[in-house]
């Protein structure tokens, strides 16, 4: 534990002076209070009509497809950069196993994201100021508690992919391509089958957003939780093993 927690504080404060890691999460708090301050208007404009109150999803929502975009920038660089640079073999050579080198840089990602998703906490913040008699926290709590597994397991996904490359940008095309893939995958399953067999089941629960969608609902499942955890933990699994492969070349 020793070993993942170094590699995870040495990561988590590379990205403080990693001039791309502050302009991906400037760019995103950017788009994010911009959407937020959209969507607040057109619920002051549409509450001059109607009785509508906006909940805390208009802030988690957009925060779900902006990960899908950010999260691959943040990751591609956890072991390409490492293989571009030709640290890797020094950290291959060093006395650290295979997996605590891919958790270390996981988690030290993971622990850069779970700082941004609590700067966005000032959105729900100024929300619940704004809205009588307030947002449903439970609807908060859930949203987040999806957001943290959901961004785990891409996270991870990310960070394996960066271990087949020493070329950050091209880590990084192959996360989004990945990515896009099991986000979208649902919708190849259900114009590709109109039966419902076992193939489409299995393109339906594959499914990246699907299981996010309790959470988003205010819902806490235990099937959407060990899924986030499997793709994560799979994901860290195939990273070592290409970690490894390195090492017997």
């Amino acid at each position: 534990m020793r070993n993942i927690w170094t590699i995870a504080s040495r990561e988590y404060k590379q990205f403080f002076i990693s001039p791309v890691a502050y302009a991906v999460a400037f760019l995103f708090l950017v788009v994010l209070g911009w959407i937020f301050f959209s969507n607040m208007l057109t619920a002051i404009t549409y509450a001059a009509y109607q009785s509508y109150a906006p909940t805390v999803q208009i802030v988690i929502s957009p925060m779900v497809t902006l990960f899908l975009f950010f999260l691959p920038a943040i990751t591609m660089g956890a072991l390409a950069q490492e293989q571009r640079m030709g640290t890797m073999e020094l950290l291959l050579t060093a006395p650290v196993k295979d997996w605590e080198l891919v958790v270390g840089k996981w988690l030290g990602c993971f622990m850069f994201v779970l700082t941004l998703l609590a700067v966005t906490w000032v959105f729900p913040i100024a929300l619940n100021a704004m809205v009588e008699p307030g947002i449903d926290q439970g609807l908060l709590l859930s949203g987040y508690l999806g957001l943290v597994l959901m961004v785990g397991a891409m996270l991870a996904i990310g960070v394996a992919v960066s271990a087949l490359f020493s070329n950050q940008l091209v880590a990084f095309a192959v996360n989004l391509g990945i990515m896009m893939i099991i986000w979208f995958v649902q919708a190849v399953s259900t114009t590709g089958s109109a039966t419902g067999g076992l193939g489409d089941k299995i393109l339906t629960y594959l499914n990246f957003v699907d299981h996010y969608v309790d959470f988003y609902q205010g819902l806490i499942g235990v099937t959407n939780i060990v899924y986030y955890l499997s793709v994560t933990a799979l994901a860290l699994f195939l990273g070592t093993m290409f970690v490894e492969t390195r090492r017997w070349r």
